[in-house]
């Protein structure tokens, strides 16, 4: 099974909070940090799970006050690593 990347820039004192929302959902999704200096996360989330994971995302910027950029990896400044295939 092949997982959804998306990187987002996020305050740096949020990325474990993130972290341990996100995987609490089991299945939903998982968080690894690309950059902590930076604050560059990816999120590797399963099919089938898009619409849960950005409803979550939104409640969080409401609800917590917590600041997601989503990047792609032409506005990134560091290398993006390469594209690998995640199975669950």
């Amino acid at each position: 099974m092949e997982t959804n990347k998306h990187i987002f820039r996020v305050n740096r004192r949020d990325i474990n909070y993130l972290r341990v929302t996100i995987e609490s959902y089991d299945g939903m999704g998982v968080v690894r940090t690309i950059d902590p200096q930076a604050a560059l996360i990816e999120v590797q989330v399963a099919p089938g799970c898009e619409r849960l994971f950005f409803d979550l995302m939104g409640s969080l910027a409401e609800d917590e006050d917590i600041r997601l950029i989503e990047e792609t990896s032409d506005s990134l400044k560091c290398p993006t690593p390469p594209a690998r295939r995640v199975t669950l």
